[in-house]
């Protein structure tokens, strides 16, 4: 989400950014408030993509999605969704939903995409049935 998009100030942004941030990027954003002290929106967020969209941060969020396979016994099927669904959308913000659909449910192991082809009333596509309104 941009700024424009909601048109909330800077300094509310800047002042809101500790409870955004959890784990390792908290810990570097209190790190960097107090190394850099305060900074408009725009500073933290070249700042943020400097640290976090880098080659190595793809190829481990990569890697993440890619060994990542649904296993109902072990994950909550919406809790896993919408981490792959986060990760995909961080490393491809162009991608649409009907491409992280078709992506996600590659890695649901096959047989959930089998049930869903089995339910239809007509043979098509898994990409149809994801992306039917």
């Amino acid at each position: 989400m941009l700024r424009e998009d909601v048109h909330i100030p800077d300094e509310i942004i800047v002042d809101k950014l500790n409870f955004f941030f959890t784990r390792t990027a908290k810990k570097w954003y209190y790190k960097m408030r107090q190394d850099h002290g305060k900074h408009d929106w725009s500073w933290w967020k070249s700042e943020g993509i400097t640290k976090w969209a880098n080659n190595c941060w793809r190829f481990k969020m990569g890697h993440a999605f890619e060994s990542s396979i649904f296993n109902s016994e072990k994950h909550k099927p919406l809790t896993w969704f919408l981490k792959q669904k986060d990760r995909l959308s961080a490393l491809h913000p162009d991608i649409s939903d009907s491409m992280i659909n078709m992506k996600i449910l590659r890695r649901c192991g096959g047989e959930l995409e089998k049930a869903i082809k089995c339910r239809g009333v007509k043979p098509c596509s898994t990409e149809d049935y994801i992306c039917e309104p």
